[in-house]
């Protein structure tokens, strides 16, 4: 296993990914899925992974593996955990139906991903974390209602909320997930997150528990560049959520929708005081979804197809900075893809990043969001300074790439 310089700074392990599905597969391919977004991206955000760096409350981990795929059984249902009415078996036959378990190719790595979504329209509409499908250069999603899996394409995604809509190809008919009221929840519900934990595919599992706080916040952060990005108005809660879950419901009693599963990112740092599992509130989601339907884009949510540069980039370090001279702003070109757009416009691994269509680029953050509102065929300007000093720019036209 050997260490890949993420851009931005990131570090983390390259692994070949596995020749079957396991219990582990979501965490190891995720590692892989941040090293591909940038190699395809050529921006150097901290990917959102869906796994919690920050400890879980446990709760209540109930596999219910005693129940046959796409459908209930009549295995008793452990007690709930807080002592009141909630009937975990019960709450899977009722929301399984609405869910999908998404798969990704990661393309550029030869790797793979996995979590859950939640269905909104019976002709196949996906609601789901955009870090679920970050990276990704194809997606399936199965229908937990029928069985059926499905080809599915990217309708848009917010990176800021961590929020994106698919479409799955094809599909008609579907059981919709029974969509609930956030802002009704309090402190103390009980409440469940359901998922494909672990990314094992087939029947979803259940971490039952309680609501600990509202309007909670995370910052992901950065040891290595300082960089960081936060996630706010979240539903705290005490619930034993693993990787896999993210995209997946959080439920009430009534089986109600009331959050989308959500965590920090794996190879960062949370700066959080709470130690608790985080749900993006469902009304705050459902407002994004309805916006990435309604278009047009904006600085946070992107519709349709990525533009790439496909380069890889980074925060320059001391060195770098003094070799340029300490006043040059930008972001430093730590490879360039084989035939991408940015490799025909002349950057190579070395130079620095200044500008975008004449906004500064200070950080591999603020590229990402300058490309953000860009699409495949847009032609953007790049200024950057070349290993010997001198300024360059070219016109580029962007190539299509996975979501950011």
């Amino acid at each position: 296993m050997s260490e890949v310089d993420r851009p931005g700074g990131y570090w983390l392990p390259q692994v070949a990914p596995p020749p079957r599905r396991h219990p582990l597969r979501l965490v190891v391919v995720l590692l892989v899925a941040a090293t591909l977004s940038a190699v395809a991206l050529g921006v150097g955000r901290a990917a959102w992974q869906a796994a919690f760096t920050f400890p879980l409350v446990s709760s209540l981990r109930t596999p219910l593996a005693g129940l046959p795929p796409w459908g209930p059984s009549t295995v008793s249902p452990p007690a709930s955990p807080s002592g009141g009415s909630a009937d975990p078996s019960a709450l899977v036959a009722k929301v399984a139906p609405g869910l999908v378990d998404i798969n990704t190719q990661l393309g550029y790595q030869n790797g793979e991903g996995a979590g859950t979504g939640i269905v909104l329209t019976p002709s196949g509409e996906v609601l789901t974390n955009n870090h679920v499908i970050n990276g990704a250069t194809s997606i399936t999603v199965t229908d937990i209602g029928n069985g059926q899996t499905y080809a599915a394409t990217v309708v848009g995604y917010d990176r800021n909320h961590d929020v994106a809509v698919l479409k799955m190809q094809g599909a008609s008919g579907l059981q919709t997930a029974s969509i609930g009221d956030s802002n009704a929840v309090a402190v103390g519900d009980e409440i469940a997150a359901i998922g494909n934990a672990g990314g094992v595919g087939g029947t979803p599992s259940i971490a039952a528990g309680t609501v600990s706080a509202l309007d909670q916040a995370i910052t992901v952060s950065d040891d290595t560049t300082g960089s960081s990005e936060q996630l706010d108005g979240l539903i705290q809660v005490a619930a034993d959520v693993e990787p896999g879950d993210s995209g997946g419901p959080l439920v009430n009693t009534a089986g109600q929708v009331v959050g989308v599963n959500t965590a920090g990112a794996a190879g960062s740092r949370v700066e959080s005081t709470t130690s608790e599992g985080m749900a993006i509130p469902i009304n705050d989601a459902i407002a994004i979804s309805k916006q990435i339907d309604s278009g047009p884009g904006s600085a946070n949510v992107h519709i349709g197809l990525t533009g790439i540069l496909g380069i890889m980039v980074r925060e320059p370090h001391s060195g770098v900075r003094s070799w340029y001279g300490s006043t040059v702003p930008g972001v430093l070109v730590a490879g360039v893809t084989p035939g991408s757009p940015g490799e025909q416009s002349g950057l190579a691994a070395g130079d620095v990043i200044m500008s975008l269509d004449g906004a500064t680029v200070d950080s591999p953050t603020t590229l990402t969001s300058l490309l953000t509102t860009h699409h495949p065929g847009d032609l953007v300007r790049v200024a950057w300074a070349d290993q010997s000093g001198q300024q360059q720019n070219a016109a580029v036209r962007l190539a299509a790439g996975p979501p950011a």
